[in-house]
């Protein structure tokens, strides 16, 4: 009997796969689909939340604090964006699909969203989904790392609609637990990206500000805004293809 190693098993020749193994094109499907989901969560993400454009609102509503005051309200305000996020992102094409509406219409309504915010950060001179103009300490100095530092500030309604549009584009139907555990998998890394984007730009908000300036902010802002458009369309294009494709 002829023996050969498989994926680092040894095993009968006559049970050896074709070629050069499916084992090493299983592992290159799974990197790519958690590198995918990755890639749209972060990108479709990142334009909208926007930390580094926040980061001067959050420098001025933490002015009294200390460094390391200002260094716990900035891990608060990430873990916090993180779990919002993560929330909208499993529970709201599930309560959307409770209410009778179909996946594929919740993309194309959710891609029209994305792709409008899109274009009003890359048309529209003064427009952000965070409210940060309006916002202010408390008298006694202290603000509280959930209102108004993660919402509004961080996380509005537009970076909730995106993650629920995002969350709708998992597998239909009855997924397998690998293709579901790929998607899961790259879209919580993804959404750990921005937790950590959102805790630099506030740890380090005098230094990003007085390297990016005014004009390397603007350039960030209109190139994330027009990858963001792309997104948008994209999922439209999706759902309308699950409309009306074969069932």
């Amino acid at each position: 009997m002829v023996y050969e190693r498989v994926c680092g098993h040894r095993v009968a020749g006559d049970r050896r796969r074709d070629g050069d193994g499916g084992c090493g094109r299983g592992r290159g499907r799974t990197v790519n689909g958690v590198a995918s989901a990755f890639l749209l969560t972060f990108a479709g993400l990142f334009p909208i939340v926007n930390p580094i454009e926040s980061a001067p609102f959050f420098l001025g509503l933490t002015a009294n604090l200390t460094s390391v005051e200002r260094r716990v309200l900035a891990r608060k305000a990430a873990i916090n964006g993180f779990a919002l996020l993560l929330g909208s992102m499993v529970l709201g094409p599930s309560l959307l699909e409770f209410f009778g509406i179909e996946l594929p219409v919740v993309r194309i309504a959710g891609g029209l969203v994305v792709a409008a915010l899109g274009w009003k950060l890359l048309t529209q001179d003064q427009w952000s989904d965070h409210a940060g103009a309006g916002l202010q300490g408390s008298p006694g100095g202290k603000v509280g790392s959930f209102y108004p530092l993660t919402m509004p500030l961080t996380v509005g309604p537009g970076s909730m609609s995106v993650a629920i549009t995002i969350g709708s584009r998992k597998p239909a139907g009855m997924p397998g637990f690998s293709q579901l555990a790929e998607h899961a998998s790259g879209a919580v890394l993804g959404l750990i990206g921005i937790a950590v984007t959102i805790y630099l730009a506030y740890r380090f908000a005098q230094t990003i500000g007085r390297l990016l300036g005014e004009t390397g902010l603007e350039v960030l802002v209109r190139l994330s805004a027009f990858i963001l458009m792309c997104i948008g369309i994209e999922i439209i294009w999706n759902g309308y293809s699950a409309l009306t494709g074969p069932h």
